[in-house]
């Protein structure tokens, strides 16, 4: 007869994947709701905020940045583009490639959520202090970096 370990935890309850899955839901979610009441879809927001205050970047940087599947993708940044808020910019040396840049009234119209953004981040981050949540997001981007390369398109049942 086996012994039985008194409230065994579920595998998922200790799995690193899982775990980010999870808190990424629930935090993201928090913070959508207030995309959705500013009058943004969520897809448009992450498409702003992430050309906000960077280089114009092509088509699949975005869909690594924005985690969205391409085609989806490419439907934000015609909509967002025919209300002036990103333009796409022909590349210097690669004419394959299309840059997508936010534009005046995209950086304008999206300022405000930002703010936002980062004060529910200071909310969420709070409780761990100042060390704890830099090393998080030290520990998270070094895992971005080791395993971007090792993702393939497609993979993901969901999005």
């Amino acid at each position: 007869m086996s012994k039985a370990k008194a409230n065994p935890a579920a595998f998922v309850d200790d799995y690193l994947p899982a775990l980010l899955a999870q808190a990424s839901h629930l935090i993201s979610g928090e913070f959508h709701r207030i995309v959705k009441a500013k009058g943004f879809t969520v897809s448009d927001w992450r498409v702003l905020a992430s050309l906000d205050g960077a280089e114009p970047m092509s088509i699949g940087a975005l869909v690594r940045l924005t985690t969205m599947k391409q085609p989806t993708l490419t439907r934000v940044v015609d909509r967002l583009q025919a209300g002036g808020h990103v333009r796409r910019i022909a590349h210097e040396t690669d004419r394959r490639i299309t840059l997508i840049q936010i534009t005046t009234a995209g950086d304008k119209l999206v300022a405000g959520l930002i703010e936002m953004a980062k004060e529910h981040e200071r909310r969420v981050l709070e409780p761990f202090g100042l060390s704890r949540s830099n090393e998080l997001k030290k520990t998270l981007k070094q895992m971005i970096e080791l395993h971007a390369g090792l993702a393939h398109d497609g993979d993901d049942e969901e999005e």
